[in-house]
């Protein structure tokens, strides 16, 4: 059908696409609502487009191109759940401090905890307190993405594996980090001063 092809092509391009963006386009050629379900609901099923939730797709073709690149799979995760950004496991293998081999991208947010299970992976969004989403960058590239620092990355990966360091003291960090095989000596000297200021400034709350 015309219409289609005409919806499909303009989208084809885009990483992704809402729902909205799809009516705006049918609203040019006179279409309406219950047409653009059914354009959605095909294009799912012969496969030309992927649903990452309920309103939220990215075109089969372009997910095809670049899904080899990890800034377009980190994009899609700050995209996914608003706002958020790519920590814990996955920060730290991004930053080769960790030889674990990471399958679910784990960021964080101050919204509720959430996991999306999609056909192009699985993106885990951990709830953590306003105070303390913070300490992220911007990384710029053919696909922007926000990502803890090295030093958020681990602070946040022993805040929600300790739940918030209940009952530990500062002594037991350095255990921690040993048990779980982070290569900390590869980190950065800022990062690690950061880190562990981090760190103190948490317990001291406890």
């Amino acid at each position: 059908m015309k219409y289609k092809e005409a919806l499909l092509e303009q989208l084809k391009p885009q990483p992704y696409f809402a729902k909205r963006s799809i009516c705006q386009l049918a609203s040019q050629h006179n279409l309406k609502s219950t047409t653009v379900d059914s354009y959605i609901s095909r294009s799912l099923k012969h496969k030309e487009i992927i649903a990452l939730k309920k309103g939220l797709y990215i075109p089969t073709d372009f997910y095809n191109k670049n899904k080899a690149d990890i800034s377009y799979m980190f994009y899609l995760a700050n995209v996914l759940r608003t706002p958020s950004y790519v920590s814990s496991w996955t920060a730290l293998q991004y930053y080769n401090l960790t030889t674990e081999i990471i399958h679910t991208i784990t960021s964080v947010t101050p919204k509720i905890t959430r996991n999306y299970k999609t056909k192009v992976g699985t993106f885990l969004y951990q709830s953590i307190k306003k105070d303390l989403f913070s300490d992220f960058v911007l990384v710029d590239g053919t696909f922007n993405f926000f990502i803890a620092s090295p030093a958020k990355a681990l602070f946040d990966l022993l805040y929600f594996k300790t739940r918030q360091f209940r009952g530990l003291i500062l002594g037991d960090i350095d255990n921690l980090i040993e048990e779980l095989r982070i290569d900390f000596d590869e980190m950065d000297d800022g990062e690690k001063k950061k880190f562990y200021t981090m760190i103190k400034n948490n317990l001291k709350h406890e």
